[in-house]
């Protein structure tokens, strides 16, 4: 049970707390009641009302000294969108099925990424469940949810979500996502869910009305005014976020959350939010396998200290963004931007996929700073890595999936690197059948604010060669469109088709692999490898363990590459054209080695 919002009591009755220290009264209005009721003020600005005349299933909103009507901040559902009434939810009315659930240790863990509203055509959580078993074929240990938090309209990637605790209408009742948890379990599927605690949406977020101390000017972020986590006031707002970990972890029966870029979340505090959450979450859940997934643009291999059993102290992993680019650029040749911190750069191609993180400190021309912290001395396990995700696919003006930015034969070379490495990896939806639908940005706001994110949506490509001319940035697909919504959903019928098929059977082998091959393992690869570069684009990088040496053999060029000795150990996987001393243009060669003597 939360501090925050409406909770049934034991005795049938139902408690509304709000915090409002802006205002000098709040009512409680109650769909049916003709008049408001009156909410006793507390200390610290909190307003509290237990009464009989609301029960679950009950719609209410509280009212503002000037007449306005505002939902609960800490809502459990909003039938009616961010702007409507919200409503009283019984957490024991749904019936969990799988209750011995105790989820799955972090190295048996293949995450597969996806956005609830185009991963099926339904596009709800129930429609999601006829998906499981599929994904139980293709070898897929963890679903990754976008997150589904309440926000503005009919659609959106989830990032705009303004009400936390409430799972968007669009997908379904909070009883049908516990029905999609339930269902993943029951199929020994992990489930985690994207958070988002640096800012609040556009729209439908009323906390400045009567809880202005929420925020903070002290700070800024991309989105404006930060969430204030360090001032004044801050307490209610750090229990506000802490208890809606807790809440998803617990109601819902999750086995993760992924925060959402917490390099934007600032605070100055003595004690980190990200270390308390950290502390909080793990405290609470002593008995379950529990993941904390980090974004983080920092670096911060602080985050993923283990203790002296080797458990996470506070978050389990972090997204590899710097993987993703060094794969990329290798396979695309792509420089603008960020890109071209990494392209051809193949000491930072080792590094990353040999200690985890390609900036650990150094200084990134691209941002004007030094990025990161040393993390060879963390387990591969500490990291995500991945060659598609939401950000890097849907950040790009049209949406373009990797299969349309390169060939087969490099995408296959670097998927065969990222799904064996001792990282964890994870699949972007449809990637395993190689997907043609882009995954563009979409939202679904109206007046001022759909004209301003429509213009700034193509102002922000400006600065690209292939985008100065206007009429060029005026064919990148509108966000507000419903067709640019349409056309992230998946076609499910394109696996009966060849091209496909083989698509989807190459991961399903290669995934295969990875679980009897390198899993296995993953408990006595303690700490990053070594690496060699062997042309530029080509490396050999090596990973010490009890019962031997993994080891990697990758030309990710055009070109035939000397890979200096052969391998004298047991090959687990080929990739393109490998010879015994040479490996031909997108070759990728894994191996199990008798001992750590390559170089």
């Amino acid at each position: 049970m939360t501090t925050h919002g409406a909770n049934l009591l034991d005795d049938g009755q139902v408690r509304f707390r709000l915090w409002a220290p802006a205002c000098d009264s709040i009512q409680l209005e109650l769909q049916g009641i003709e008049n408001p009721l009156p909410m006793q003020r507390g200390e610290g600005g909190w307003y509290e009302l237990v009464t009989n005349a609301a029960q679950a299933h009950s719609r209410y909103r509280y009212v503002l000294p000037d007449g306005t009507r505002v939902p609960d901040p800490a809502s459990r559902f909003q039938p009616d969108d961010v702007h409507g009434m919200s409503e009283v939810i019984d957490p024991s009315e749904y019936r969990w099925q799988f209750e011995d659930w105790s989820g799955r240790p972090w190295r048996e863990i293949v995450l597969y990424e996806l956005h609830v509203g185009t991963f099926t055509p339904e596009g709800t959580f129930l429609g999601a469940i006829e998906k499981l078993d599929y994904l139980v074929e293709l070898g897929v240990t963890a679903i990754e949810i976008m997150p589904v938090a309440d926000f503005p309209g009919r659609h959106n990637w989830g990032y705009d979500g303004v009400l936390l605790y409430a799972p968007d209408s669009t997908y379904g009742r909070p009883e049908d996502f516990k029905a999609l948890v339930d269902a993943a379990h029951a199929r020994g599927l992990c489930v985690l869910l994207d958070v988002v605690y640096n800012h609040f949406g556009p729209d439908g977020n009323y906390l400045h009305l009567y809880a202005p101390d929420f925020f903070t000017d002290r700070h800024e972020t991309p989105w404006g005014a930060a969430v204030n986590y360090d001032g004044e006031s801050s307490a209610p707002v750090r229990e506000f976020v802490i208890q809606n970990a807790l809440y998803w972890l617990g109601e819902f029966r999750l086995d993760g959350l992924r925060l959402d870029a917490v390099h934007a979340i600032i605070d100055d505090s003595e004690k980190h939010l990200l270390v308390e959450l950290g502390e909080r979450v793990r405290s609470a859940f002593r008995e379950r396998h529990m993941h904390l997934v980090l974004e983080n643009e920092h670096n911060a291999a602080s985050l993923l200290a283990r203790d002296d059993a080797d458990r996470p102290i506070w978050y389990t992993a972090q997204w590899n963004d710097d993987v993703h680019h060094v794969l990329h650029t290798a396979a695309t040749g792509e420089r603008n931007g960020y890109y071209g911190e990494y392209a051809g750069d193949t000491e930072m191609l080792g590094r990353a996929l040999a200690e985890g993180f390609a900036f650990q400190g150094q200084a990134m021309e691209f941002s004007g700073r030094a990025r990161g912290e040393p993390c060879t001395g963390l387990t591969p396990l500490a990291f995500v890595a991945f060659i598609q995700n939401h950000d890097q696919v849907g950040n790009r003006a049209f949406g373009e999936r990797i299969g349309a930015l390169t060939t087969p034969e490099a995408v296959r070379a670097i998927a065969a690197v990222y799904l064996l490495l001792p990282q964890v990896p994870m699949l972007f939806m449809g990637e395993e059948w190689n997907a043609s639908q882009p995954f563009p940005f979409f939202c679904d706001f109206s007046g001022d604010l759909a004209k301003a994110v429509r213009e700034g949506r193509r102002q922000e490509f400006a600065a690209f060669p292939e985008f100065h001319d206007p009429e060029k940035r005026e064919a990148i697909p509108d966000p507000q469109a419903a067709e640019t919504f349409e056309s992230a959903k998946l076609d499910w019928d394109a696996l009966a088709k060849e091209v496909h098929a083989n698509w989807h059977d190459w991961y399903r082998r290669i995934l295969k692999v990875r679980a009897a091959q390198i899993v296995p393992r993953l408990s006595g690869i303690v700490h990053g490898g070594s690496y060699t570069v062997l042309d530029p684009c080509a490396v050999t990088v090596c990973w010490n363990g009890p019962d031997g040496a993994l080891v990697l053999d990758a030309n990710l060029s055009s070109h035939v590459v000397s890979a200096r000795r052969a391998a004298s150990g047991r090959v687990i996987w080929l990739e393109g054209t490998v010879e015994r001393d040479t490996l031909g243009p997108w070759g990728v060669r894994w191996s199990i080695e008798p001992s750590a003597t390559r170089s």
